[in-house]
């Protein structure tokens, strides 16, 4: 019987781009930057669009964090600011 060969994965290790020598963009992060100068952290939080330079266009109603449909305005504040009221 032969002796059966053991397979080994070798793990690729991830490493952030500039080689640990460029920090993340965000103010007080000492990461390693990962892509588009944010840290893994940072950049998945990006994507998520729940940093303030978001990866979609957001409203321009203060506070409103959604992405733009028409006009720079979401949805609902397109529709309530150029769409008449239905009649009572």
């Amino acid at each position: 019987m032969a002796d059966a060969q053991k397979t080994t994965l070798k793990a690729w290790p991830r490493q952030a781009k500039g080689g640990g020598k460029k920090a993340c963009s965000v103010e007080g992060c000492k990461r390693p930057y990962r892509a588009k100068s944010y840290c893994f952290f940072h950049f998945k939080k990006w994507r998520q669009g729940e940093l303030p330079h978001s990866r979609y266009r957001t409203c321009s109603k203060p506070d409103c964090r959604v992405k733009v449909l028409k006009g720079g305005l979401c949805e609902k504040h397109y529709n309530e600011t150029y769409k008449p009221a239905a009649a009572a």
